[in-house]
């Protein structure tokens, strides 16, 4: 079933366009990654395909009824703020016990549910808020640059829940980086923005690359990924080009970590 489908989806700010003549759908029970450098219009995409911004040309055809949950980058907690992880979870409205303890199972942190939210290491908190993301039972679970922060073994861990939470509620997962070596091994498409979409095709998986495997380490193999797709499209010098790239990141990765 699609989700999200945009024709011809052009975004402008004031004379300025972020984005140009994008085509793009998110169907049930896919992985999608959306990557592109800072300022290539991801968050401008995001927030057409959601309907925070009305397009300037083209359209956007949603799903009728359709529930996203939302994990952002990071959220700041006030620390003089005594507010636990289930309290936290029943905020704005409050949620049954029982739906917020399903959630943090979901998430593999149902023994935090009592523990301050001030207390909590990065990756659980970012547990906790991919357990509040579920709570409503999305259509669509969007997730924006959500392991930043996270050290490598925690992010690959990340992916792999992530992969098991599609599997589990058959869910669309719509990931957003700027980062070719966030791709996991999961997606099953690649949306690569810069303005306009340069490029789409599938993730090829390189577990067995030396390179990977001294960046995530052992052990972490799920979210070891090569960057690789085919596309024929015009760029600014007017000619049409043939494209089979594979990239490693792993040199970018490590400056990143430093």
């Amino acid at each position: 079933m699609r989700l999200i489908e945009t024709s011809g989806l052009t975004v402008r700010y004031g004379r300025k366009d972020a984005l140009v003549d994008v085509d793009f759908h998110i169907d049930r029970g896919e992985i999608v990654t959306l990557v592109g450098p800072n300022g290539s219009g991801k968050s401008s995409l995001v927030r057409a395909l959601v309907g925070a911004i009305p397009p300037f040309k083209g359209n956007v055809k949603r799903k009728n009824g359709l529930r996203i949950g939302y994990v952002p980058q990071k959220l700041h907690i006030d620390p003089t703020l005594p507010i636990s992880v289930k309290r936290f979870l029943g905020l704005p409205k409050r949620k049954p016990s029982a739906t917020i303890e399903a959630a943090l199972a979901s998430a593999d942190v149902a023994h935090i549910g009592d523990s301050q939210m001030t207390n909590l290491s990065g990756g659980q908190f970012q547990r906790v808020l991919l357990a509040r993301a579920l709570l409503e039972n999305p259509d669509l679970l969007l997730l924006d640059e959500a392991t930043q922060g996270l050290d490598q073994p925690g992010a690959a861990a990340f992916y792999r829940k992530i992969e098991d939470v599609r599997t589990e509620l058959g869910c669309a997962v719509l990931m957003v980086s700027h980062d070719l070596h966030v791709v996991m091994s999961a997606s099953d498409r690649v949306v690569c923005v810069n303005g306009h979409v340069c490029c789409h095709g599938t993730p090829d998986i390189v577990a067995s690359a030396p390179e990977y495997r001294a960046l995530f380490g052992s052990g972490t193999g799920g979210a070891l990924a090569l960057y690789r797709h085919q596309h024929t499209h015009s760029h600014d010098d007017g000619c049409d080009h043939d494209h089979d790239h594979s990239q490693a990141n792993s040199a970018e990765k490590e400056g990143a970590d430093a």
